[in-house]
Order: structure tokens, then C-alpha cells, then sequence
């Protein structure tokens, strides 16, 4: 970006490029930056109502009124018939005996339980027994220093198993019931009898178209037309020139920290709220500024285009609202064609890569 570093030395180099002499800031301190501002025209916008065409009369003609009624006609008399009821007749279901109740004999056999008896095989009787020697005998005889004694025998017996009878055979009579079935039979309700039936009258319809309004006349007044135009009425006249001194990075591209939403060309409030803060208080000291507008390299070459073309105008149409002169700003949109970084077409670059390339700048001009 090209500065105006306007010093002494450069100052003498650049003044044969201009056809005529231009009066340079009085007292100029090195490493200032100046621009030199025109002093705009001044205009208001009137609005001036003209007519364009005079109130007049004019007769409408409003043709007669019809309507089409539907009436009811008799196409045929109503006559009467005989006619014969049939018999009416029910199918009745008739019961029957098919088998009778009887008795059923069953035999319950004899029950029997399991017992046993104990004989006496042997009486109690005795026998002698010999003891065994007594200490300190001194017989050798082994039959000497012996005791016999008269001892018991037990009797002996033996159990026989015996089967002894719990209850005796008998019967017991169990009832095998019977069951009936039915069969359908058909009497009669109602005899077959004659009634007479009304044959209702037929009826049709007729179409009439009827008037409900002849035709008549009103007059109608045509007002007259107008149309505003506005018209700007010139208030001051501009043209006076003044050098600004201004901060030296202004006349550099200065970032304007939009963010735009997503292929939107729209404000948002927090953007207006930024050039409200940043662009009107350097525009209402009198300087020009040339807006610029750019995109990432993402979408077709033409939509970046038109998309960067568009948010330029939309601040510059923003400030205009705002009461700058529009010979004080120049808006232009460059597209993807001046990317800050690698990412053209094709190169995956992350979102804040991107967001670098998208962005919205200005620069302090001289108006001359």
C-alpha cells in the first residue's frame, strides 16, 4: 500500500508530476501523514408533488341482474298396490331324550393286612456247666478246684407271618348320565296376508332465470393523480480544499473487523455498531475513504465476485444513510484474487486459515 508520506524530499520529487502548483501543509512534521480533503457539496432533498392527470367524471353502465331459481314440478300422480306379504316363518329347535340315565355296578375287592404270630419251639429248661479253675489250686488234676453250676436255658421260638382280612369284597353303584340332542322345526309366525302400498308421485325440476336487478347507471369521480419527485436543492458549495493530518496507518488498508454471515451481504447490528465506532468519526472530519471486500477461495470465482462486491456497497450505502457524502467514499470488491495466505483452490486449509481471507478493509484517499 502506497503511503502519503508527504516530507520535504518527497514532496520536491512529486511536484513536476502535477500540472499545477499545489499549496502543501504549512509547518509539516516529519513522519506525519496528511491527505487533502475537498469540502463536499452540500445538497438536501425536497420532495415536490406535481399533478399529472385532473379529476374527472366518468357514467358507469352496470348491466341487469339475474338469477336462476330451481322450481319443483309433478311429473306423475301418486297411485296405491297391492302387494302380498309373504308367510313369516322361525326355524325352533326340538329337544329330545337320545339316551336315559342308568346305574353302573363297580366291584370293590376284598382288603387285606399283613400280621404274624409267635410259637414257643422249645421250653425253658437247665443244664450243669463247669467253671473254670481256681487260683492257687495246687491239684494237677485239671478237673480239681472247678465249680459246676446249674445254669437256665431259654425257651426257643419262631414267628410265623399271617394275612388276616381288613374289609370283604363288595359293590358300589355309580349313575351314567344320560344326554338329549335336538332337531330344528319350522312353524309359522304370520300367515301370508295382502297390504296396500302408497306409489309416491314423481316430481322433476324446472330452470326459470329471473331478473333481480334491471340494468342501471352511476357516475363516478375519477380523482386527480399526483406523483413526488425528489429533488435535491444544492444548500452549500463545496470544492474548498484543506489538508487533514491523519494517523499514517489509515492511509493503509485497515482491517474492519466485520463478520459477515454466510453468503450474506447484510449488516448485522454489531457491524453497524463497528462503523458507527471506527469509519464516521474519520469520515466526518472531511476525508475520503475506498472501501475494500474479499473472500476465502472457497465457492465458484464468480459468486466470491459478486458476494465481496456487494458488502462493499452495503457499507457504502450504510454510510451514506448516515448523512456522509457519497463523493467521499468508493467501494470495490476483489473476490478471492487477493488471498493473504496459501489457501487458493484445491489446498485444505483450516477454518481460521479461511476466516484470515474473508475480511473488509479501508483506507484514508486523497480526494484530489
Amino acid at each position: 500500500m502506497k503511503k502519503f508520506l508527504l516530507s520535504s524530499a518527497f514532496l520536491l520529487l512529486t511536484a513536476s508530476a502535477f500540472s499545477q502548483v499545489l499549496t502543501l501543509p504549512q509547518n509539516p512534521e516529519p513522519g506525519k501523514c496528511y491527505v487533502m480533503c475537498k469540502t463536499p457539496e452540500v445538497w438536501k432533498n425536497e420532495q415536490v408533488t406535481i399533478e399529472i392527470s385532473p379529476a374527472y367524471k366518468k357514467i358507469v353502465t352496470h348491466p341487469a341482474e339475474y338469477k336462476t331459481v330451481t322450481e319443483k314440478v309433478l311429473i306423475k300422480e301418486a297411485t296405491e298396490k297391492l302387494e302380498i306379504v309373504p308367510a313369516v316363518w322361525e326355524t325352533k329347535a326340538i329337544s329330545y331324550i337320545a339316551k336315559e340315565d342308568a346305574n353302573k355296578l363297580n366291584v370293590i375287592k376284598a382288603v387285606f393286612s399283613q400280621d404274624s404270630k409267635t410259637i414257643e419251639t422249645k421250653a425253658t429248661s437247665a443244664s450243669w456247666q463247669m467253671s473254670g479253675r481256681k487260683p492257687g489250686c495246687e491239684s494237677s488234676d485239671p478237673n480239681d478246684c472247678r465249680y459246676w453250676c446249674y445254669k437256665p436255658v431259654p425257651a426257643t421260638y419262631v414267628t410265623i407271618p399271617l394275612t388276616k382280612l381288613a374289609s370283604d369284597a363288595k359293590t358300589e353303584t355309580t349313575k351314567v348320565a344320560g344326554f338329549e340332542k335336538s332337531y330344528n322345526r319350522k312353524v309359522i309366525v304370520q300367515k301370508e296376508t295382502t297390504k296396500t302400498v302408497t306409489i309416491p308421485a314423481v316430481y322433476g325440476t324446472v330452470q326459470k332465470t329471473v331478473l333481480v336487478k334491471d340494468a342501471w347507471q352511476e357516475e363516478v369521480t375519477v380523482p386527480a393523480e399526483f406523483k413526488s419527485v425528489q429533488k435535491e436543492v444544492l444548500v452549500n458549495k463545496g470544492g474548498l480544499t484543506s489538508w487533514k493530518e491523519v494517523e499514517c496507518e489509515l492511509v493503509d488498508n485497515t482491517p474492519l473487523p466485520i463478520n459477515w454471515n454466510l453468503n450474506s451481504a447484510t449488516l448485522t447490528p454489531a457491524a453497524k455498531r463497528i462503523i458507527d465506532s471506527r469509519l464516521l468519526p474519520i469520515l466526518e472530519e472531511g476525508v475520503a475513504i475506498a472501501l475494500e471486500s474479499h473472500t476465502d477461495s472457497r465457492g465458484t470465482k464468480a459468486n466470491n465476485q459478486n458476494l465481496s462486491d456487494r458488502r462493499a456497497k452495503a457499507v457504502r450505502a450504510y454510510l451514506i444513510s448516515k448523512g456522509i457524502n457519497s463523493s467521499q467514499l468508493s467501494g470495490t470488491g476483489f473476490g478471492e484474487s487477493k488471498l493473504l495466505n496459501r489457501c487458493a483452490d484445491g489446498v485444505v486449509c483450516s477454518e481460521s486459515e479461511h476466516a484470515e481471507n474473508r475480511r473488509t478493509t479501508f483506507r484514508v484517499v486523497n480526494q484530489q
